[in-house]
């Protein structure tokens, strides 16, 4: 990428140029949340940039696969990222539980564990003072997410629920995972990096490029870096957010926000569309 972006690291710069010499046997995948999408209050009101699509019809054309791996139920990132008409794309939803594809949803469903956490977790919010100060749930289906963004003082909020929620996890065997703002109860074994990796290798995938920017997202870049090691060139791409900056410090390259991840796929498509 003589003439566009260049990632900070010789590894990242490699992974880059394996995909634009062979876009055909390539794997681009993207968060949702973050990277395609600004962050907002209610994660319901979230809508990816509206170039995003357009992007990654572009990139559709020019690359073997192309996919978002998020947190969010597979339909709904479809729903609100308007990708119903993005050719081939595959969208892994709840970090690589659920898979949408050519307009078809497939996944396991919620564990019983899931259940017994939404019965008992309004309780343990109430025990933790969190009731009302802000403090909201968002039901996943597969996982309940505990938002503190609306609360006076989120950081205040998450230290004092890290404690009881890592223990009603515990209890019931689900994992406890932190994130912006959020901590989250899912199943265990599911994660980015399992979902990149799998998807990876499904696919046969010759270079790889994942673009994330919260802690979720580590682990696919730990899949790139892993990948990297079995002779398959990578690079992690951070959009970046003063609200976890540790994703920015683990990344080959680093953009500003959504914006920045929509035009580095957007000069990607640009360069392979040559």
């Amino acid at each position: 990428m003589s003439d566009g972006p260049r990632a900070r690291t010789p590894e990242g710069q490699a992974g880059l140029e394996a995909l634009l010499a062979r876009p055909r046997e390539a794997l681009i995948a993207t968060d949702f949340d973050g990277t395609l999408a600004p962050i907002v209050a209610d994660p319901q009101a979230a809508r990816a940039l509206p170039s995003a699509a357009p992007v990654l019809a572009a990139l559709a054309a020019a690359v073997g696969t192309l996919a978002v791996i998020t947190g969010r139920p597979a339909a709904e990132a479809v729903a609100l990222g308007g990708f119903e008409s993005v050719p081939g794309l595959i969208v892994l939803g709840v970090y690589g539980r659920q898979r949408w594809q050519s307009g078809a949803l497939t996944g396991p469903g919620a564990p019983p564990s899931v259940e017994a956490a939404r019965r008992a977790l309004p309780g343990v919010l109430r025990e933790a003072g969190a009731a009302t100060a802000g403090t909201w749930v968002e039901d996943k289906g597969e996982a309940l997410a505990v938002h503190a963004r609306r609360t006076a003082d989120p950081d205040v909020a998450l230290h004092a629920l890290r404690g009881p929620l890592g223990e009603l996890a515990a209890s019931l065997g689900l994992a406890a995972e932190y994130g912006r703002m959020v901590i989250e109860l899912r199943p265990p074994g599911a994660d980015k990096g399992t979902a990149l990796t799998g998807l990876a290798g499904e696919r046969a995938a010759r270079s790889v490029l994942f673009c994330g920017d919260d802690l979720g997202d580590l682990p696919a870049f730990a899949a790139v870096r892993a990948l990297r090691g079995a002779g398959v060139p990578g690079c992690a791409v951070a959009s970046r957010s003063a609200e976890c900056p540790p994703v920015a410090d683990a990344a080959d390259l680093v953009v500003d926000g959504p914006d920045g991840t929509v035009a580095l796929l957007a000069e990607i498509a640009r360069q392979l569309g040559r």
